[in-house]
C-alpha cells in the first residue's frame, strides 16, 4: 500500500471537515442535488470520452498504484548481479533453475527468452515492445483520471449556474436569495475538491509510479542482455547502478 497517497488523502479531506465543522457545521455543506449534478454529470461524461475496457482497465492501474507494494530498485540490481554470478559459475542453462525465485512477470519472461537462447536484438525487441504497451495501458489510465480532474470543476460550475438561475427565478421573495446562493456555490465546491484534492494528486502520482517502474523495467532489459553476453557480474553491477542516484549506488557499495 502506497502511504503517501493514503496519508495525502485522508489528511486532506480531515482538514476540509474540521474547517467546516469548525466554521459552523458540516450539515449545511451537504446537498444532494449538487452531489448528483457534480459526480453524476463528470461520471456521465468520462464515460462518453472513454471506451469500457480503458475505463475497466484504469480501475486496475489506480488501485496497483494504491495498493501495489513496489519491489525497491536496489533489491532488483541484487537479483539480477546474483543471476550474472550464477550464470557466470554455472552456465546461462543454470538459472532456469532458479526462476521460481523471480516474482516480476517481466523480469522472468527476459531471464527465459536468455535461457532459451534467443537472438539478443530480438529478445530486446521483445521485452521493449511490451514495455511499449505497459506506457500506453499506464497513460490510458492517467488520461482518464486528468480528464475527470478537468470535468469536475465544469459541472460544479454548472451546478451554480442552475442554482443561480434558481434563484433568479426567486427574486421577488428576498428571504430565499441567501439559501439558494449558497446552494449555488456548493457545487463549485465540490468540483473543486474532487479536482484538486482528488484527481489531479492521483495523476501526478499515477504517472511517476508509471516513470518508475519503465526505469526499473529498462534497467531490467539491459540487465539481463548483459547476463546473456557473459559479462563479468561486477560489469552488470556496473551498467545497473548507473540507472540509480549516486547516493543509492553508495548504498549498494556499503551492503
Amino acid at each position: 500500500m502506497d502511504l503517501t497517497t493514503i496519508i495525502g488523502l485522508v489528511s486532506g479531506f480531515s482538514i476540509i471537515f474540521l474547517s467546516i465543522q469548525m466554521s459552523g457545521g458540516v450539515a449545511i455543506f451537504i446537498n444532494w442535488p449538487s452531489v448528483l449534478i457534480t459526480i453524476g454529470g463528470t461520471v456521465a461524461a468520462v464515460i462518453i470520452n472513454f471506451p469500457l475496457n480503458d475505463l475497466v482497465g484504469m480501475m486496475s492501474v489506480v488501485k496497483k498504484t494504491i495498493f501495489s507494494k513496489t519491489l525497491p530498485i536496489t533489491e532488483t540490481i541484487a537479483t539480477l548481479v546474483s543471476f550474472a554470478e550464477r550464470a557466470r559459475r554455472e552456465g546461462i542453462l543454470a538459472l532456469e533453475r532458479h526462476m521460481e525465485e523471480i516474482d516480476d512477470e517481466f523480469l522472468a519472461k527476459g531471464i527465459q527468452l536468455a535461457v532459451d537462447g534467443t537472438e539478443p536484438e530480438l529478445m530486446r525487441n521483445i521485452l521493449a515492445t511490451e514495455l511499449d504497451y505497459l506506457e500506453k495501458r499506464h497513460s490510458s489510465g492517467q488520461s482518464i483520471v486528468v480528464t475527470t480532474g478537468a470535468l469536475a470543476p465544469a459541472f460544479g460550475m454548472i451546478g451554480t449556474l442552475i442554482g443561480l438561475v434558481l434563484m433568479l427565478s426567486t427574486m421577488q421573495d428576498p428571504s430565499t436569495i441567501g439559501p439558494k446562493m449558497a446552494v449555488a456555490l456548493i457545487t463549485t465546491f465540490y468540483g473543486a475538491l474532487i479536482a484538486n484534492l482528488v484527481c489531479i494528486p492521483l495523476a501526478g502520482k499515477l504517472k511517476r509510479r508509471s516513470e518508475e517502474e519503465v526505469l526499473v523495467k529498462e534497467m531490467m532489459i539491459e540487465g539481463i542482455l548483459s547476463i546473456q553476453s557473459g559479462d563479468n557480474p561486477r560489469i552488470v553491477e556496473q551498467k545497473l547502478t548507473s540507472f540509480i542516484s549516486p547516493k543509492m549506488r553508495r548504498a549498494i557499495v556499503e551492503k
